[in-house]
């Protein structure tokens, strides 16, 4: 992890001539810039333009704050600012009816007593109900997609003693006496002595920005990291799983585009509903700001995000050529089967690369410092720089892939070559800076490629899945705009439409031989990833949520329930709270223990998005609970009882963890935070350091589904997501992700290194289809009172 610059902050002593105080410009100046760049955001946010002109408009190369999105009406900033309204707001309008009652003004300036003389008596339309009808006429029956932002907490800074008392629980289950004795002795030592002083700057820190967290993050575990986005950082999500709904590549791109530009249309407006958890608690939408129009630029010391207003093209790449296709004419988008034409025309040109063209964009998959020289060197000037910005300014990036991919049935591997095309490809076809690379493969299946640091996977989610459909740009693709019988856009083409526009390089030498060495780089780093995606279709969501014959005992309807609620996270060590998607994580457990013989420090990725601007948190879900349970698997004088009590306790226990988390009561943040601010301090903290050099041997990862509701995906139970997934966490670790596809599926991506010895994905795998299989068979039969 990237460590942020050492300096002295503001600090003072108690001296016989008063108050001493010392100062760092250096210090006093990134606090300041934290808090400037916060504010600025806001500022932002709170403009109002006209609409879309159809030209880009033009910020800075590398603007010194990435530039939010604005609404794109006047009505729409409005009624995002009046509803639900703040305290504040609400304040004035109290204010404005009592004064309005005082001083006999009549804030509809008469409306309401004309409609009133055609309407009977009523108390409602009285002077005190004029202000609130008037309320109601300006307001809006649904929220806009940013609506609740303003409304929304802040993320609060949990007390010391707190996260380092979660954090001995979460190790001791992993640690001997001895170490973990030392544990103890480093942790009150760093409460006692170091923490206090710490603890204030970060409180100062939390009054001054909107989140004490998220802009560090960002920086310093993002955008300052110097090795590869690929595979390290970037991650992917897949096509349906059984469904192509278009063999033709051409087709298949143009309808996908489509329905992307009219995401980003109802994206710019505000007009998605905005995300509520559990359907009642709004969600922060910050996140989707940067979607489109976002590149990640490379820099010697930290990477910058680049985030354009808007952007009326596209970067297309094929068979080792670049292209710039335009995604408007007369001003409004192309059709799909425009698109479809544009994208043919693509794919039947002959004319081959220009040297160094073909594998230019293997810069974006190496170390990020030569990539940054070259950029400098070679693409600041002349037709490699228009070329580049036509790249780096572009919505996204689209590779039209000479491959096939996609599930087969009965063809083993076909999963795990898919994911390995979307995670890395070629290493040169796809533009990882990008802020996502749509891929559409020869047979019309398609997957997609994220850059990690401008959000988190389910910001991606949230276009490419769907609540009631299962992706808003797959559902939008098959359902909304559908296709001829033949597999073409539907429509007829405009053949009077500019042919795509051939990007020009001049790359010399130099810059050629700095391509192929950031290709060995990438190439060495994609050949050790070692995947296995299969499916799970002995239970599902069915069996997760089960209501229950009416005739079953009530309690053997939860232990039903806990069955298929905690085999998925008793397994991974994953879970997304409660409900349908609630896996309570009992923990990473008996897959890993059957693999390397012991249990590990676990990341599961939570949710900070309660609080505004809020990005992640980290579950450590290998309890002492977890643990006990399954040593109780491996125990043949354990009775069924008692396991399934002990798997309760782990499930409950995961549940209340994940609760924590996603309440700004997480442990790993907190911690990160702190040292940061000692780093800036020059503070030297044993404790901070053992715990940030802790290495995470395992990663999981709950895939959401079903954001937004487009289909019922009972009426198409073939149309199901195949999910997403990323590389491994670390050189002898894993990355696992899932989704709950359907009533009897359950969809798993593994990822590990051939290079360590003590990895296995498709072994771990098996062990993760035997657990699940063992904990569903614990809860399948009444318990016994006794024995095994």
């Amino acid at each position: 992890m990237a460590e942020a610059h050492q300096a002295v902050a503001f600090q003072f002593t108690v001296t016989p001539e008063g108050l001493d105080f010392h100062l760092s410009r250096e210090a006093v100046k990134q606090f300041y810039l934290t808090g400037v760049y916060s504010w600025k955001k806001r500022l932002i946010c709170a403009k109002v333009v006209g609409p879309p002109v159809p030209t880009v408009v033009p910020v800075p190369a590398v603007p010194a704050v990435p530039t939010g999105l604005t609404p794109l009406c006047p009505q729409n900033s409005f009624l995002t600012g009046v509803y639900p309204a703040s305290p504040s707001s609400w304040m004035v309008v109290v204010m404005a009816t009592a004064g309005s009652l005082y001083c006999q003004v009549d804030p509809s300036l008469g409306l309401i007593s004309r409609i009133s003389r055609h309407l009977p008596e009523s108390r409602f339309l009285g002077t005190e109900g004029r202000t609130v009808a008037l309320m109601k006429v300006l307001s809006i029956r649904k929220p806009l997609l940013y609506s609740f932002q303003t409304s929304l907490p802040k993320l609060p800074v949990p007390p010391v003693h707190a996260t380092i008392t979660r954090y001995l629980e979460s190790v001791r289950p992993l640690m001997d006496d001895e170490k973990y004795s030392k544990m103890e002795a480093l942790a009150k030592e760093f409460k006692e002595k170091t923490a206090p002083r710490l603890q204030k700057y970060l409180i100062l820190k939390s009054w001054w920005t909107t989140n004490y967290v998220s802009d560090w993050w960002e920086q310093y575990i993002y955008l300052r990291g110097r090795g590869p986005l690929m595979v390290n950082s970037n991650y992917y999500a897949m096509d349906f799983l059984y469904v192509t709904p278009s063999h033709i590549q051409a087709a298949r791109a143009g309808n996908a585009v489509h329905a992307i530009l009219q995401y980003r249309r109802k994206l710019d407006r505000g007009e998605i509903p905005p995300v509520m958890a559990l359907g009642v608690v709004p969600m922060c939408s910050y996140q989707l700001e940067r979607m489109f129009n976002t590149t990640r630029i490379p820099g010697k010391e930290t990477d910058t995000l680049l985030h354009l207003m808007e952007s009326k093209h596209l970067a297309v790449y094929h068979k080792g050529r670049f292209y710039k296709v335009w995604l408007y004419y007369g001003g409004q988008h192309l059709r799909p089967r425009d698109l479809e034409q544009q994208f043919q025309r693509i794919l039947d040109d002959p004319s081959p690369p220009q040297p160094g063209e073909e594998r230019l964009a293997a810069l974006t998959a190496g170390e990020r410092v030569p990539w940054a020289e070259a950029r400098a060197r070679f693409f600041s000037h002349g037709k490699n720089k228009v070329s580049l910005d036509a790249i780096e300014r572009a919505a996204f990036f689209l590779t039209l892939d000479e491959d096939e991919h996609g599930y087969v049935a009965g063809q083993e591997g076909c999963m795990d070559a898919y994911a390995k095309s979307l995670l890395h490809g070629r290493c040169y076809d796809r533009w990882f800076d990008k802020s996502f690379t749509l891929v559409v493969y020869k047979n019309g299946k398609l997957g997609a490629n994220a850059e990690h640091s401008w959000a988190d996977a389910p910001i991606i989610g949230h276009l490419w899945e769907g609540h009631l459909f299962p992706q808003f740009m797959l559902a939008t693709d098959k359902f909304h705009l559908g296709y001829t019988e033949d597999g073409h856009c539907r429509g007829e083409p405009d053949t009077l439409l500019a042919p795509p526009q051939r990007l020009q390089w001049d790359i010399p030498p130099e810059c050629c031989a700095a391509i192929e060495s950031s290709y060995r780089l990438a190439k060495a780093l994609a050949d050790d990833v070692d995947f296995c995606c299969f499916q799970f279709s002995n239970f599902g969501k069915g069996l997760i949520k089960k209501d229950g014959d009416e005739d079953e005992d009530e309690d053997e309807d939860k232990d039903r329930d806990g069955a298929g609620v905690g085999a998925m996270e008793m397994v991974t060590g994953t879970g997304m709270g409660t409900g349908t998607d609630s896996i309570p994580a009992v923990p990473s457990h008996p897959a890993p223990r059957q693999d390397k013989g012991c249990f590990c420090l676990t990341y599961e990725a939570s949710m900070t998005r309660l609080f505004r601007e809020g990005r992640t948190e980290t579950v450590r879900s290998c309890t002492s609970e977890s643990t006990a349970f399954v040593r109780s698997m491996s125990d043949p004088r354990q009775s069924r009882s008692e396991r399934q009590r002990l798997f309760k306790l782990a499930a409950e226990k995961h549940q209340h963890m994940y609760r924590m988390a996603m309440t700004g009561a997480g442990i790993d943040r907190h911690l990160f935070c702190l040292y940061v601010v000692s780093r800036y301090l020059g503070v030297e903290s044993p404790f901070l350091q053992q715990v940030l050099s802790e290495p995470w041997r395992l990663s999981t990862s709950q895939t959401p589904q079903l954001q937004l509701k487009m289909f019922d995906l009972d009426k198409y139970p073939d149309h199901v997501s195949t999910g997403g997934g990323f590389g491994p966490v670390a050189d002898d670790g894993y990355g696992v992700s899932y989704i709950i596809a359907g009533e009897n599926l359950i969809n798993f991506h593994i990822s590990s290194k051939f290079s360590s010895s003590e990895t296995d994905s498709k072994r771990f795998g098996r062990n993760i289809r035997q657990a699940m299989l063992d904990i569903a068979e614990l809860f399948d039969k009444p318990a016994d009172t006794g024995g095994k």
